[in-house]
């Protein structure tokens, strides 16, 4: 066996000793049994790390034992078996045993049959583990990212209980419940997130690459509002003393052994190296560090998103020079981030990285950080499949009840339980004022508070406004005018089409609206097209719709709407340009004429000085009966 072969082994057995030595801990959530009575009790269970748990919600269902593929290790296909529950019934929960396949194998065959969640039940006495996913190479692992039930590993003693009920004919109703497996406390939720930036790692590298850019709007938008805190970290191992002065130990680390990373190919003879990993690792945290003091700490989704687009391992990419132009385009101090990467050649602590390893040593309920990627939420790690919708549920958890964002509120998230049948709540028809409030974990029925009027009740079958206050404020609402149409709509006509609201009320009373009649207590639609009120003129076709109608014409003509006719649009150019050639001649016109009378008046005040200068020195024809006359009486 060559050197090399004796490497590869021994550095992986330190690095899984180095794992094993950490204290890992076992998230849980609750299973609690409803019937028989006999086995009525809340019981503990192992959340598994593949599939999407619930968490802050429950899942009610029918545990179901198959006769036959009982380990769940093949399809339930070939045995003719299904767990879909008929329209109606409660879903089903597949009880298998352990052992033969993976637990990944057993989740896929139970889901692909139509179950709802699967519980295996250990083969032996034993604490509870966490069910992980296999070896990145399974040549059969592209399943993995299809389990979406919820998976939990139950004590053999619980299984076997379960088991003996359901062979008695009894029905086993469980209740699984996740609303206490994250700690909700306040309504700030504060998480890390343990990654790579090694990108030739396989399955876990590219799932890992996938949901930064999938998660990175929703964590930008939770970040940048307060609502969360987020932290990115980095593990690292340490070069065990009797390999520091080797080759491989100086090719996969830095700082003198203190901080390596696994060969990304597993081949120390090509490639990238485990320290390039190691100080791209760093270069990751000291720009977190360096954004996160600029009031910016959100912009590290965008800086390791677009590190894995434009710096990947494969173009022989993955260099100091392309990180750093990543960092220059997104404006964050270069200097300040090398200043805080320190000397990788140094023979000393790194103290950003010695933070990094002090924090994967876990303190109270959190365990360490062994295994890659890992998500701690609230001090607790994180359990199921690394997906935008799955994760993002489980910091929605984390809230204090009532204090979730609206994020938390959306489609993709949770489902509005108050949609279907008011859930179950108190309801005013009349008015539309609700009882039911969607919340992340589900509906609450609480009589509400409308216009600072505080309604009372159980919330379930009725909720009455304080007598005193809601006279009071119907009084305000009558004396404020356009208030009166907020209770019931002011008695009047309304109605809903289409996404848009016609209400008959106003100020003073009730009146239809434009395009409908009646007398506002109730309201029809006006048929302008049957009625011939609108779009009668030649050419044109009416159309009738609610409120309304929609008037065309043929071939290239327009519809003037505020005329009732068709126009030729050629010809309404034609005109326009003539109206214009109209106003100019009228223009040139008025110009000359006007300045015909100024030449005129100009004359006439001329001859006119002209004629009084001239008489004081000679008689004018205008004159001379005046002279003769003059002389005649001397």
């Amino acid at each position: 066996m060559g050197a090399k072969q004796v490497w590869i082994p021994l550095w992986l057995l330190f690095l899984l000793f180095d794992s094993c030595r950490g204290r890992f801990m076992v998230e849980k959530n609750s299973l609690r049994v409803t019937s028989p009575d006999s086995l009525k009790n809340v019981y503990e269970c192992a959340i598994g790390n593949f599939g999407v748990p619930n968490y802050g919600g429950t899942l009610a269902g029918i545990v179901v034992y198959p006769k036959a593929n009982r380990k769940a290790c093949k399809s339930f296909e070939e045995f003719d078996v299904s767990f879909k529950p008929k329209s109606g019934a409660f879903p089903t929960f597949v009880l298998v045993d352990r052992g033969d396949c993976f637990f990944t194998e057993k989740a896929w065959n139970a889901q692909k049959a139509g179950a709802a969640a699967i519980l295996v039940a250990d083969n032996k006495e034993e604490p509870l583990i966490t069910m992980d996913t296999p070896a990145e190479d399974d040549d059969k692992a592209d399943y993995l990212e299809k389990i979406t039930i919820p998976s939990a590993l139950i004590t053999k003693s619980f299984g076997d209980s379960l088991k003996k009920a359901i062979e008695d004919g009894e029905m086993v109703s469980v209740n699984l419940d996740w609303r206490e497996s994250l700690p909700h406390p306040d309504d700030r939720v504060e998480y890390e997130f343990w990654t790579n930036s090694n990108d030739e790692c396989g399955a876990k590298c590219d799932s890992q690459i996938q949901f930064v850019k999938n998660f990175k709007g929703a964590a930008q938008i939770l970040e940048k509002k307060g609502y969360t805190q987020f932290t990115p970290h980095y593990i690292t191992w340490y070069c065990p003393e009797a390999f520091l002065s080797s080759k491989q130990c100086k090719s996969q680390c830095i700082n003198h052994g203190r901080y390596c990373a696994p060969d990304p190919e597993q081949d120390f003879s090509k490639g990238y190296d485990g320290k390039d990993v190691v100080i791209q690792n760093l270069r990751e945290v000291c720009f977190f560090k360096v954004a996160n003091e600029s009031g910016k700490p959100w912009l590290w989704w965008d800086y390791v998103t677009d590190f894995a687009i434009r710096c990947p391992m494969k173009d022989k990419k993955y260099t100091k020079d392309c990180a750093e132009k990543v960092i220059e385009s997104l404006g964050v101090n270069l200097m300040k981030i090398n200043k805080c990467m320190g000397d990788p050649d140094a023979n000393e602590d790194n103290s950003v990285l010695k933070a990094e390893q002090d924090a994967q040593i876990g303190k109270d309920s959190r365990g360490d950080v062994t295994i890659l990627p890992t998500l701690v939420i609230n001090n607790r790690q994180y359990r199921g499949k690394l997906d935008k919708t799955a994760v993002l549920k489980a910091i929605c958890a984390g809230f204090q009840e009532a204090t979730e964002p609206a994020v938390c509120l959306s489609e993709d998230i949770q489902t509005n339980e108050c949609l279907e049948n008011n859930g179950g709540c108190w309801k005013d028809k009349d008015s539309s004022i609700t009882a039911c409030k969607d919340t992340f974990r589900g509906r609450l029925c609480e009589c509400p508070v409308v216009k600072g009027v505080q309604f009372v009740g159980d919330g379930y079958t009725h909720c009455e406004g304080k007598k005193w206050h809601l006279l009071s404020y119907l009084f305000s609402l009558a004396a404020s005018g356009s208030g009166r149409c907020e209770i019931n709509n002011g008695g009047c006509w309304k109605k809903e089409h289409e996404g848009r609201t016609h209400s008959a009320c106003v100020d003073d009373g009730c009146k239809c609206p434009p395009g409908f009649k009646g007398d506002g207590i109730n309201c029809e639609d006006v048929d302008e097209c049957k009625e011939r009120t609108a779009c009668q003129c030649s050419g044109c076709k009416c159309k009738n719709t609610f409120g309304s109608y929609e008037c065309s014409c043929g071939g290239d003509l327009l519809y003037m709407r505020e005329h009732d006719t068709c126009i030729s649009q050629n010809a309404s150019t034609e005109v326009g340009w003539g109206f214009l050639w109209v106003i100019f001649f009228g223009i040139v016109i008025a110009g000359v004429g006007a300045y015909a009378v100024y030449k005129y008046r100009i004359r006439t005040y001329m001859d006119s000085e002209i004629r009084a200068i001239m008489a004081q020195y000679m008689p004018l024809d205008s004159q001379e009966g005046q002279s003769h006359v003059h002389h005649g009486n001397i």
